[in-house]
């Protein structure tokens, strides 16, 4: 029997041209985180094994680049969008191949464009922005990293107001920390403050108490710091 490999491949149907492609992904055994950023930022043991290289799928044929969370349906007319601007200049080629960082962060760039034009959810947008920060902080390009999780703050920002989250994993006090978190992240520790403050002061005793207590730390951190500057 040959040995078990890291990647393996899965079939994707794609939502706009309906052909079918494979795209890899990695086996969970393999997959060994070993810290954690604040912002949820992964660090793994195997570098090279990092799902976020995955979490775009390409078709090869259209350039409809998507993740799990999109629609799997199109608003009026999209779809015709996304064979003008994209399909109509896609060049063949194939993401379905183990990733470099730099594959990961066009694949991410694609969905980031198709998810525009589509009008997906904010939270799904925000989602694609925030790991495309991700990938430039494993770069060490700070200066693309906050770009893109300025972007990312908006959308969650925009989510959080339409709630548009409700069918997602994103818990209300998920979507503040992270609001809160990523105005930490670009300096603006105001407004990260009143993030803070409304988990603990009206969601305190929320089931989710794995963030309550993150929460409570980054809202602890923020008044010690302060407290040096007086």
């Amino acid at each position: 029997m040959e040995p078990l490999t890291p990647l393996y491949d899965k079939t994707i149907t794609c939502a706009l041209c309906k052909k079918e492609y494979t795209t890899k992904k990695i086996r969970s055994r393999f997959v060994r985180p070993i810290k954690y950023d604040t912002d949820f930022f992964t660090f793994y043991e195997n570098a090279h094994l990092n799902p976020l290289f995955y979490h775009v799928h390409v078709c090869p044929t259209c350039g409809y680049s998507a993740t799990e969370d999109f629609s799997p349906s199109f608003l009026l007319n999209t779809d015709l969008e996304l064979k003008e601007k994209v399909s109509a200049h896609w060049i063949e080629q194939d993401y379905g191949q183990e990733r470099t960082i730099e594959d990961a962060i066009k694949a991410y760039k694609l969905a980031l464009f198709c998810s525009v034009i589509k009008k997906e959810k904010h939270i799904t947008i925000a989602s694609i922005l925030l790991r495309l920060s991700w990938l430039y902080r494993i770069n060490e390009d700070s200066k693309r990293e906050a770009h893109f999780m300025k972007y990312a703050l908006h959308h969650y920002e925009e989510s959080y107001l339409v709630d548009d989250s409700r069918d997602s994993q994103m818990s209300i006090v998920k979507m503040l920390y992270m609001i809160g978190e990523l105005y930490l992240r670009l300096d603006n520790e105001q407004q990260a403050t009143f993030y803070f403050s409304q988990i603990i002061q009206k969601h305190g005793q929320h089931s989710d108490q794995k963030i309550i207590s993150m929460t409570r730390e980054r809202w602890y951190e923020l008044r010690e710091r302060n407290k040096k500057r007086a």
